[in-house]
């Protein structure tokens, strides 16, 4: 057998084992505290190898999730386990007394971050406020092809809760949803459509503050993302980027999915993605701005709009460079 029959089967194994993988998910902890990240896989995808974990300030953490796969990201904050008894947390507990939330997902109010990854296709994914909020998340797509725009809220909206909204001691603050229970709120009874459920007083002052995070269950235009073959890292509480000041023009295309915008955006809804459901999660302008975080990674300009962010991941690097070295081995 020649050198090209083995460079070629070890380039195909590699695409295959790519494939098979689906994404790696790096989390990030900016904050000045410890959080203990939560993670619901939705009904059909597997149970990752953790379901919680702690996470203290300044560290990371990577999982790997199968192609296909489908499910939410939250951070747990104010959190005590014991070891002999239950514990709990402040915001976002998933009630099961332990660090793995073990399949339960997050009592609100929470900052979610939801994901579908394709088969092959695109992947969808957005930052929802729908069950209100408790810390600053923004979530970035690397080594992917496509717009993957970068999505999140970067704002400390604990600060700016209404009153009616503030959760405990304004350790987070609620949806309207969850505040008042009403169906024009929820879109829920009659509310239930796109067309009866608009974007209320409370959901805007979201939306103002975070534009690319879900603000109500039907914000999809605006708040649902696309990208192919990334690797994603979510941030708890990442710097704050500097604002855009002039008009972004970049062009739109069309997908059979929907319109994805220049911004990377996707108008139409995902079928996966939670937002576009009544009462579930949700889960512009602008001069290209960045912000250099601690570990050097770059955060787009998300209060304004951001910048496309494409480079290799570190499995493709790899991959490339295996292959290279079988290369020379048999040429």
């Amino acid at each position: 057998m020649d050198s090209a029959y083995f460079l070629s089967f070890f380039i195909s194994l590699f695409l295959f084992t790519r494939a098979a993988v689906g994404a790696t998910f790096t989390f990030v902890n900016n904050c000045e505290y410890t959080v203990w990240p939560g993670i619901l896989a939705n009904a059909g995808s597997p149970t990752l190898t953790t379901t919680g974990f702690e996470l203290p300030q300044d560290s990371t953490r990577s999982i790997i999730a199968p192609t296909g796969w489908s499910g939410r990201f939250w951070a747990r904050t104010g959190c005590i386990f014991s070891g002999s008894e239950p514990g709990s947390c402040l915001t976002g507990d998933c009630g099961s007394g332990q660090p793995e939330c073990s399949g339960s997902g997050a009592a609100p109010p929470a900052t979610l971050a939801e994901i579908t990854l394709g088969n092959g296709g695109l992947d969808f994914y957005d930052v929802s406020l729908v069950d209100g909020y408790n810390l600053p998340m923004i979530l970035e797509a690397t080594g992917g092809s496509g717009m993957c725009a970068s999505t999140g809220c970067v704002t400390d909206l604990n600060r700016a809760c209404p009153a009616e909204l503030r959760f405990g001691a304004g350790e987070a603050c609620r949806s309207a949803c969850e505040a008042f229970g009403s169906p024009e709120y929820c879109c829920s009874g009659a509310f239930n459509t796109p067309a009866t459920c608009r974007p209320t007083v409370y959901s805007k002052m979201f939306k103002s503050a975070c534009p690319r995070s879900y603000s109500y269950a039907y914000d999809d235009p605006t708040s649902t993302f696309t990208c192919s073959g990334a690797d994603y890292t979510v941030t708890f509480c990442p710097s704050m980027p500097s604002q855009k000041s002039s008009k972004d023009t970049t062009p739109t295309m069309t997908t059979p999915s929907g319109t994805v915008n220049g911004d990377g955006s996707l108008s139409g809804s995902n079928p996966n993605m939670g937002g576009s459901q009544p009462g579930v999660s949700g889960s512009g302008t602008g001069s290209e701005s960045q912000t250099t975080m601690t570990d050097g990674s770059w955060l787009a300009g998300l209060a304004m709009g951001d910048t496309t962010r494409v480079y290799c991941s570190p499995s493709l690097n790899y991959s490339i460079i295996f292959a290279v070295f079988i290369f020379s081995v048999f040429s």
